[in-house]
């Protein structure tokens, strides 16, 4: 099984080929969940991921044939961009396979890095094996994104990193798809500090590694924002180091993800993709858990789509009481609109958008089911804003 050698070895080969990325308090963060929280910042890689570091392991032990060859790889995005990027900067052909869900934000990524994207299959498993039949067909080494020790060593430079930083850290909270991160993670933190815990994160829509570990069956969805940790079987190797290493493993939902995303933009203006921010959803969905540890997280990625992105902002605003939307019910004479809004503007709210329901209500025919989105402080000014209208003498409630 791989050992702190192989890591070291790793982080030898890395030297000037991917960031030593700041690992640093985050103070705020810390208030907020009730532990020390240090932050380690893979989001700002060159390609915004940690992958970098396996890929470049990987690619720079191969033999002089198989440079000759070139490498293809099967990725929903970030394991691509890491692969691409270094096989050009080496100057090596690569082939990326890709779900054909993956955001464009990352085919276009990976393109750029002077790849060959070929789009296949609805699933990582369908993508995989079109890559498997277009390595035997063309000669290719097929590099995979978490079932290699090469690529596990790799990736657990970052512990290597974290605890040269912060050496009295209590708990190391790390992210698992395939389980390369936290596999490398592992062997090396458990080889310096045994008495270290390192407790593994998996969104609830994909739980193949805690189903593995656990020995339970719970189903697998579909989708998830945390994209990059979407995986539906856990890797041979990957697993067995789990098993042995990893003192535990824990679930997150997707709110519980959104929240982290949203947490992380606003106090450490820092953009963080789904798998990027699941640490620390862990640290919100299991607070007493980590009361009063050293916790270090790693950022493992910051490639998420523009449009996704700003779905989840607006959503957390309105999980905030940033945004809220109110219904106010009032007679449908001419006057009573500007009554309503110059209410809600000396109670200090903005009205984003506004809409006359009119069909579509019990009201009475001479009532008007007026619907706002109102920007706002927070919930108590929320309160403060119905509150008001309810004094004009508007029906008013919270939606």
């Amino acid at each position: 099984m791989l050992d702190l050698q192989d890591i070291q070895a790793a982080a030898a080969r890395l030297t000037g080929q991917v960031l030593d990325t700041p690992f640093v308090e985050s103070r705020t963060i810390s208030q907020l969940t009730g532990c020390q929280v240090f932050l380690k910042f893979e989001n700002l890689q060159y390609t915004a991921s940690f992958k970098e570091r396996g890929a470049c392991n990987k690619l720079a032990q191969l033999s002089a044939d198989e440079r000759a060859r070139g490498v293809i790889a099967m990725s929903a995005g970030n394991h691509a961009q890491g692969v691409a990027y270094h096989a050009h900067r080496l100057g090596l052909r690569a082939v990326i396979v890709m779900p054909r869900f993956t955001p464009g934000v990352k085919v276009e990524r990976t393109r750029g890095f002077g790849a060959e994207v070929v789009l296949h299959g609805d699933t990582l498993e369908e993508s995989r094996s079109h890559a498997r039949e277009l390595a035997a067909q063309q000669g290719l080494v097929f590099v995979h994104p978490y079932d290699d020790e090469a690529i596990v060593a790799g990736q657990g430079t970052v512990a290597l990193e974290m605890l040269r930083e912060q050496p009295d850290l209590d708990t190391l909270v790390v992210a698992i798809g395939g389980g390369g991160l936290i596999g490398g993670m592992a062997t090396a933190a458990k080889a310096i500090r045994p008495d270290i815990e390192v407790i593994g994160v998996q969104a609830e829509r994909f739980p193949a590694m805690y189903n593995a570990i656990k020995g339970t069956h719970l189903p697998q969805g579909t989708s998830t924002i945390a994209e990059g940790i979407a995986v539906g079987t856990p890797g041979v190797i990957t697993e067995a180091i789990v098993r042995q290493r990893v003192d535990d493993v824990v679930l997150v939902d997707e709110g519980d993800i959104e929240q982290a995303i949203v947490m992380l933009l606003e106090i450490e203006k820092t953009l963080v993709e789904g798998a990027g921010a699941a640490g620390l959803a862990a640290l919100i969905k299991h607070p007493q858990r980590f009361a009063g540890k050293r916790v270090g997280l790693v950022l493992c990625g910051g490639n998420i789509d523009p449009m996704l992105l700003a779905s989840i902002i607006e959503r957390g605003m309105v999980r905030a009481g940033r945004l809220a939307r109110i219904q106010v019910n009032a007679r449908d004479v001419p006057g009573n609109l500007a009554r309503i809004t110059a209410t809600v503007a000396d109670a200090g709210a903005n009205i984003d958008e506004v809409h006359h329901q009119r069909a579509f209500t019990l009201l009475a025919a001479q009532n008007v089911a007026i619907e706002l989105v109102l920007q706002t402080r927070g919930r108590e000014h929320i309160a403060q804003v119905i509150e008001r209208l309810q004094q004009a003498g508007f029906e008013t409630a919270l939606l």
